[in-house]
Parts: structure tokens; C-alpha cells; sequence
């Protein structure tokens, strides 16, 4: 990951990504405090057609507010292809920021100036809870354990230096994000966070944190279930085995070009 600070262009069109399924308490509330933190930047709702009816308020909302937007999509297929999807929709509008953050008010909005502001000079910003600075809300000691370990062998395999891989509330520039190459990305839960650090972290993109403060939510389930933290561990173990495997045949190659030249 580079730490060269370069000029980069200003960014002048922001894009808030929440993507949502049975949110239609939570989503008024989020995009208020999304309007009132940063009132030049758009939102983009991105609803997997909620059985309770968050879809028919996002449209209320978007009614009442030309800086809303709605994409409805067809089922619940995961949280990645909501924001592969989004993703797509902002850049082919000429976005020059785009931000992702859930809808249950886990992530704070009104850090988000800050974390623009950083933006600044880095292609992507993340809003972590594990850095000095960054503090979790109303978690139980297991959630905490888990998250930690999780990034902890993240870290220690793929020798990534970002403490919170698997964060959920970040900006990407537009540029970074056609750089990381989305095309075949195949990680759609949780993990989604933890395969765009990779790809970010592989191409030497420049990388922030900012600390956040993480408040569990208040209204509504968690979507966290055992099948996603499998899908996490299965997929960054196979990444971690890859570039492991690729570190010792660089190592052999360079020593065995070593000894022909002696």
C-alpha cells in the first residue's frame, strides 16, 4: 500500500450507497442524519424488494427529496452485489466519490465530512473501529472477539496493513474503484469488505482509516448469521494459501536466479 501523498482531483459529486432489506424503520432515520452531515451529496437506496415495505418508503423519501434516489432490485442476493450494483449505477452518472454505509445506524454520518475530507489524498477511507480513536457500542464480548480474530488473521495472512479489513462504512474514489477491477468479484456477504481491502491493497492504492464510534443497532435483526462468517473464512484462507503460495515461488525463482549467476 502506498503511502505517497499525490495531487488528486477534488471531489465535487458524492454518492451515499445504503443498501437495505426490511429496513423501513431505520431507512428515514439514516438518510436524515446522511442529509444533514454532508447536504451536497446524493443517496442512492438500494433495496432488495423488503418484504416490509422499506422499498415504498424509499420512494416516499425520494419524492420529497431531489438528492435521493431509489434502485429497487429484483431479491436478497447479498450485500456485495448491492453495492457492485450501486457501484455501477454511480460511476455511469459521473460520481466522483462513492460511499458505503448501512442503514441501521451502526455508522455514524456525521463522521463522514471527515472521512471526505481525507479523501482528499487517498483513493479509499475507511471508517474504522480498530484504530486509536474507534470504540464499539452495545456489542457483546463474543461479537468483539470474533471481529478482532477476523482481522487479526486477515492482517497475519495476507500481510495486510489495515486494522478494520472487514469495515462496512467507507469512501471509494471512482478512480480506485475501476482501478481495483469489480468484474470478478465473487465475495457478496460480509466478506465483500475484506476482498475490495485485498484488491485495493494489491494494486497500491492509498488506504486511510478514520476512527469511528460503531453503535449496535436499535431497531431491527442483524443480518450476521454462521453462513457468512464461513463464506469470510473459506474465502480469505483461500486468498491468504494464494498469495503465500506466490511469495515462496518468487522466493525460489529469485534464489535460483541468484545461484545461476555466481
Amino acid at each position: 500500500m502506498s503511502d505517497a501523498t499525490t495531487a488528486r482531483p477534488p471531489l465535487t459529486k458524492v454518492l451515499a450507497l445504503v443498501p437495505t432489506y426490511n429496513e423501513r424503520e431505520n431507512l428515514p432515520l439514516i438518510v436524515r442524519r446522511l442529509r444533514e452531515s454532508v447536504p451536497d451529496a446524493d443517496v442512492l437506496v438500494l433495496d432488495d424488494n423488503s418484504p416490509d415495505g422499506t422499498g415504498e418508503v424509499a420512494d416516499e423519501l425520494a419524492a420529497a427529496d431531489p438528492h435521493v434516489q431509489v434502485l429497487h432490485r429484483t431479491g436478497k442476493e447479498g450485500l456485495g452485489r448491492a453495492y457492485l450494483a450501486g457501484f455501477e449505477w454511480g460511476l455511469a452518472r459521473g460520481y466522483d466519490a462513492l460511499v458505503e454505509i448501512d442503514a441501521d445506524g451502526s455508522h455514524p454520518p456525521e463522521t463522514l465530512p471527515a472521512m471526505l475530507a481525507q479523501a482528499a489524498d487517498a483513493d479509499v477511507v475507511i471508517g474504522s473501529r480498530w484504530v486509536p480513536g474507534g470504540k464499539i457500542v452495545n456489542w457483546p464480548l463474543s461479537r468483539k472477539v470474533l471481529s478482532i480474530g477476523g482481522n487479526i488473521y486477515i492482517k497475519t495472512l495476507l500481510g495486510m496493513p489495515v486494522n478494520d479489513a472487514t469495515a462496512g462504512f467507507r469512501v471509494y474514489r471512482a478512480d480506485a474503484l475501476r482501478a481495483m477491477g469489480l468484474d470478478d468479484v465473487d465475495s457478496y456477504g460480509y466478506c465483500f469488505q475484506a476482498d475490495l481491502t485485498w484488491r485495493a491493497v494489491r494494486r497500491d492504492l492509498r488506504i486511510v482509516e478514520v476512527p469511528i464510534t460503531f453503535v449496535e443497532r436499535e431497531i431491527g435483526q442483524s443480518k450476521m448469521n454462521p453462513d457468512i462468517a464461513r463464506e469470510s473464512l473459506r474465502n480469505i484462507t483461500r486468498w491468504g494459501v494464494r498469495y503465500r503460495v506466490g511469495q515462496l515461488r518468487s522466493l525460489a525463482e529469485r534464489t535460483g536466479a541468484r545461484r545461476r549467476s555466481l
